[in-house]
């Protein structure tokens, strides 16, 4: 493991901002000093001071407690929204790989209508019509964002089909679900795994972008978009509403990034040689 880490230090450094932001989001109740939707008019606006961190918004909420609720809800719409992206992309693009022919063509001529569409203006459109909920965000997300899993799947398995150990267990009978799911996919989880955790930076940017336009998360609930969303109306007098949430944002898509690059660079046979 420390030899891996030395070689891909991108894994080290992508790996540990992952692992601080889950964990403070984990331990946000013990860690947050103030009730996120506790209001208190006496500081509103207040700068950052040793009584709030990261100062207070327009309500005289505590910014640091709710940046810290507001990574939970987050990182839940993250790994949700890729899990469902992740199991609509591997089932289509698993039977498009494998089975080929007419199956593969309308699948992916399937896959390449949605992607003429671009995934930000469908998900708004989507969710103009749903009551603005986590649950609702979740699940449009993930089934907005599996096509490109879909083809990298459906590549991979393209890829594996001419093997030895492929052509050896079909000459043994072995059943096409079976073969699917024990021969091919155990082979080609690099590249999902990779593709998986930079899924979920660009989840926690699109809940993000839909909170701050006031269609994601609804308050007092917290989240990083609806603080921005503060922090724009009173960008002039109350900076830090805008910068810690923003921070926090670059900071959680870089961890992702970084991780998804150095496994990327980890699982490449040709880099390793």
């Amino acid at each position: 493991m420390i030899g891996i880490l030395r070689q891909h230090p991108l894994i080290l450094v992508g790996g540990s901002i992952v692992a601080s932001v889950a964990l403070l989001a984990l331990l946000a109740p013990w860690i947050a000093p103030y009730d996120p939707t506790d209001i208190d008019v006496s500081v509103i606006l207040m700068p950052p001071s040793w009584q709030h961190w990261c100062g207070t918004d327009t309500l005289g909420r505590d910014v640091f407690s709710r940046m810290l609720f507001g990574a939970r809800v987050s990182l839940a719409v993250g790994f949700v929204a890729v899990g469902i992206s992740m199991l609509v992309g591997l089932v289509l693009g698993a039977v498009a790989g494998y089975f080929g022919g007419r199956i593969d063509a309308l699948l992916m001529r399937a896959t390449d209508m949605v992607l003429c569409f671009p995934t930000f203006f469908l998900i708004l459109a989507v969710i103009a019509f749903l009551e603005p909920s986590i649950w609702n965000i979740m699940i449009v997300i993930g089934l907005t964002s599996w096509m490109g899993v879909a083809r990298l799947v459906r590549a991979e398995f393209l890829s594996l089909s001419g093997r030895e150990f492929v052509l050896a267990a079909q000459s043994l009978g072995v059943a096409p679900v079976r073969m699917m799911w024990r021969y091919l996919l155990p082979n080609a989880m690099g590249p999902i795994l990779v593709s998986a955790i930079l899924g979920v930076a660009g989840a926690v940017l699109v809940e993000s972008g839909l909170s701050f336009l006031g269609l994601g998360v609804q308050p007092p609930n917290p989240s990083w978009g609806n603080i921005l969303t503060d922090g724009k109306d009173n960008i002039q007098i109350a900076w830090w509403l805008s910068v810690y949430p923003g921070m926090a944002i670059l900071t959680t898509v870089l961890g992702y990034n970084l991780l998804g690059e150095g496994l990327r660079d980890y699982f490449d046979p040709k880099l390793r040689s």
